[in-house]
C-alpha cells in the first residue's frame, strides 16, 4: 500500500485547491486559475501541497493506480477554481506533487478515468463543463481504443477554452461607442475594418494623401539623389502625421512633404465663427457648446539650391465636424498650388497655369478662373504691396453648396495627381543652368519675402501655431533653409529683377 501518510501534511476535505501557475492567461476575465492540466506526455501538474484528496500527495502515496486513455493527453487550462473529492484510485506521486496518467488499453479503464475526472467538481457558475469531462462507454471492456476518442478530446479541449472567453463577455460591461471619442472611433474601425471607398471621408482622405506623400517624396529623391528624412509623430489629442525633409541636397536646398492628421474639439465661439460661411455645422439656428473636429492635408514647399529654378508650394486639406454619433457634420475642401520664381520663364508659367487648368476644366469650366484670382488676392503681401509668386489656384471652403462630397473629392485627387508631371520638368529644367552671386543674393531678398507672407498672412500657419499639441517643426518646415533683407533695396530699372517685381505688383493672365 505504501508508505503512510504524515498526518502532519493532511489537508480538510473540500478545501479548494489553489495551484498557482506562471501565467495566468484569464487574469482580467475575472477566473481564478487554480489547476493546470498540462500533456505532451499525458501528466497533470499540482505544483502545491494544497490538494483537496484528504491526503498529502507531495508525501504519501495512493492506493490502487489510475489509468486514462490516449485521448486525455492532450488538456487544456481549465481556468477555474476547483475542489477535489477524496479519490482512492490516485498512483504514487513524487515529491513535486505530479499525478500522473498512464495511458490505458481497454474501454472499462476509460470508464473509471472519466468517473475519476467527474470527481473535479467547479464553481456553481461553471458546473456546465462538467459534461465536457465524460466519455462514451462501450459494452465491451476488452475493445481497443479507437481513432474518434482522440478527436473527442481534442473537441473537448476548444469547448473548455472557449469557456472563461464566454464568462468574461457574460460578466463585463460591454463598451458604449458612444464614450469613444472620434479619433478613438477611427483608430478601431481602421484596425477592425480598413479604408475603403464606403469609410468616411475623413479615413479616405487620411489614407490618400499619405499614399500621394509617398510617391512625391520618391519623385524629388530621384530628382536630387538624397534621402528625405522621415519623422512620424503622435498627438495626445488625437491624431498625428507623417513629416518628410531634405535639406542641403544636390538639387533642393530644403524641401518638406507633410501631411498632418489632427483631431480635436471646437469651442462655442469657433463654431459661432465658422457658421457664417458653413450653416450646416448648426443647422437648426442653435450653436453647440463645443464639437468634435477633424482635420487632414498635404502640405509641400520644394526650394532649390539653383535661382533660375522656382520654389512652389502646395497644399490640399480636409475639414469636417462630427455629430455626436461619429456621422459628419459640416464639411469642406480646400487647397491649391502656387509658383514663386526669383527669375522669371514665362514659358514655365504658362505650362504651370496650364496643367492646373485643364485639371479645373475637367471638373469644372468655372474653376480655374475663380481660382487662379483666389490665389492672386491670398497669396499677397499686403505691407509691401505685392504677391509672394506669380500665382496658381487657391480656394477653401468647397461644400455641398458647391459640389457634392465625392465629385470634390475627385477634383482633389486630380489636382495633386498633377504636381510631379508639373513641377518635375521645369525644374529638370533649370537646375542645372548658370548663375552669378548677384542672382544668388537676389534669390535670398525674394526668399525673405516669402517669410513675410507665411508669418503674416498666411492663415494655415496661423492655424497650425494656434492648435494645441500642434507640431512646430512641422508647421515652420515650409520656411527657406536661408533668407535675407537688405535696407531699402531696389531693382535696377529693366533688369529681369524688376520685370518680376513688376508682374508681381500687377498679375497676369498666364492662359
Amino acid at each position: 500500500m505504501g508508505r503512510p501518510l504524515s498526518t502532519r501534511h493532511k489537508i480538510p476535505l473540500g478545501t479548494p485547491a489553489k495551484v498557482p501557475v506562471p501565467r495566468n492567461p484569464f487574469r482580467n476575465s475575472g477566473i481564478n486559475e487554480t489547476f493546470d492540466f498540462k500533456s505532451q506526455i499525458s501528466r497533470a501538474r499540482i505544483a502545491s501541497k494544497k490538494v483537496v484528496c484528504g491526503e498529502d500527495l507531495s508525501l504519501g502515496t495512493a492506493r490502487k493506480p489510475l489509468t486514462c486513455p490516449p485521448s486525455l493527453e492532450k488538456w487544456p487550462h481549465v481556468g477555474a477554481e476547483h475542489r477535489l473529492i477524496p479519490s482512492t484510485e490516485l498512483t504514487n506521486s513524487p515529491p513535486t506533487g505530479r499525478l500522473i496518467y498512464k495511458s490505458c488499453s481497454n474501454m472499462a479503464s476509460r470508464r473509471q478515468a472519466a468517473r475519476f475526472l467527474s470527481q473535479f467538481k467547479l464553481r456553481p457558475q461553471l458546473a456546465s463543463r462538467r459534461s465536457l469531462s465524460t466519455l462514451p462507454s462501450s459494452t465491451s471492456s476488452s475493445s481497443t481504443f479507437v481513432p474518434w476518442a482522440r478527436y473527442a478530446g481534442l473537441a473537448a479541449f476548444g469547448l473548455i477554452a472557449s469557456v472563461p472567453l464566454t464568462y468574461a463577455m457574460a460578466v463585463t460591461e460591454p463598451l458604449s461607442m458612444d464614450s469613444l471619442s472620434l479619433a478613438e472611433r477611427d483608430q478601431q474601425q481602421k484596425k477592425n475594418e480598413g479604408v475603403s471607398e464606403t469609410s468616411p471621408m475623413r479615413l479616405r482622405m487620411e489614407k490618400f494623401i499619405k499614399e500621394q506623400q509617398e510617391q512625391i517624396v520618391k519623385a524629388l529623391e530621384e530628382v536630387d539623389g538624397t534621402k528625405f528624412r522621415k519623422d512620424e509623430w503622435q498627438r495626445k489629442e488625437g491624431g498625428g502625421g507623417i513629416t518628410c525633409c531634405l535639406q542641403d541636397g544636390k538639387v533642393f536646398e530644403k524641401a518638406g512633404v507633410g501631411v498632418s492628421v489632427v483631431y480635436g474639439t471646437l469651442p462655442k465661439p469657433a463654431i459661432m465663427k465658422m457658421s457664417a460661411n458653413h450653416k450646416n455645422i448648426a443647422p437648426d439656428g442653435e450653436v453647440p457648446e463645443s464639437l468634435e473636429f477633424f482635420a487632414a492635408g498635404l502640405s509641400l514647399i520644394v526650394h532649390p539650391k539653383n535661382p533660375m529654378a522656382p520654389t512652389v508650394h502646395l497644399n490640399y486639406r480636409y475639414f469636417e465636424t462630427a455629430k455626436p454619433d461619429g456621422s459628419s457634420g459640416a464639411w469642406w475642401f480646400g487647397g491649391g498650388s502656387d509658383l514663386t520664381p526669383s527669375y522669371l520663364f514665362d514659358e514655365d508659367a504658362i505650362q504651370f497655369h496650364r496643367d492646373l487648368k485643364e485639371v479645373c476644366d475637367k471638373h469644372n469650366k468655372d474653376y480655374y478662373p475663380k481660382f487662379k484670382k483666389w490665389c492672386d488676392e491670398y497669396f499677397y503681401n499686403k505691407h509691401r504691396g505685392e504677391a509672394r509668386g506669380i500665382g496658381g489656384i487657391f480656394f477653401d471652403d468647397l461644400d455641398e453648396t458647391v459640389s457634392d462630397k465625392e465629385n470634390t473629392f475627385a477634383f482633389i485627387q486630380d489636382s495633386l495627381k498633377s504636381f510631379i508631371p508639373t513641377y518635375v520638368p521645369i525644374v529638370l529644367k533649370r537646375k542645372d543652368m548658370p548663375f552669378t552671386e548677384a542672382e544668388k543674393d537676389w534669390q535670398q531678398i525674394r526668399r525673405g519675402k516669402y517669410v513675410e507672407f507665411n508669418l503674416v498672412h498666411d492663415r494655415g500657419t496661423s492655424f497650425g501655431l494656434n492648435t494645441p499639441g500642434a507640431r512646430v517643426e512641422s508647421i515652420l518646415m515650409s520656411m527657406p533653409l536661408t533668407a535675407s533683407w537688405r535696407y531699402m533695396h531696389e531693382p535696377e530699372p529693366g533688369s529681369r529683377e524688376a520685370r518680376l517685381v513688376e508682374i508681381l505688383q500687377n498679375p497676369k493672365e498666364w492662359v
